[in-house]
């Protein structure tokens, strides 16, 4: 199955997050804490939203941090993905 967001939603996969700490103590799968670190795997085309022009300014293939309690979760295919709005996206990892 294909997505294709809409508007100004990008659709991103989690990366994972780090299971031991620099000094090398392993994290229980209840002590870590949601990654905010993502892939975008799908833009929108942006387009007018609410009066004001937005233009996208991720690309497929970027990785990006994004706010803690962004988005919506969705599982297709048994892959995990959230869809957000771009202005949910505070950075551009490089």
């Amino acid at each position: 199955m294909n997505i294709k967001p809409l508007a100004d939603r990008v659709v991103v996969k989690m990366l994972e997050a780090e299971e031991t700490t620099k000094s090398g103590i392993v994290l229980p799968g209840s002590a870590k804490e949601k990654p905010q670190v993502a892939e975008i795997m799908a833009v929108g085309p942006g387009g007018v939203i609410e009066g004001k022009d937005v233009i996208m300014e991720v690309e497929v293939g970027d990785h990006v941090l994004i706010s803690k309690y962004a988005g919506t979760e969705v599982k297709i295919d048994n892959v995990e993905y959230t869809i957000l709005r771009q202005s949910d996206i505070l950075a551009i990892v490089e």
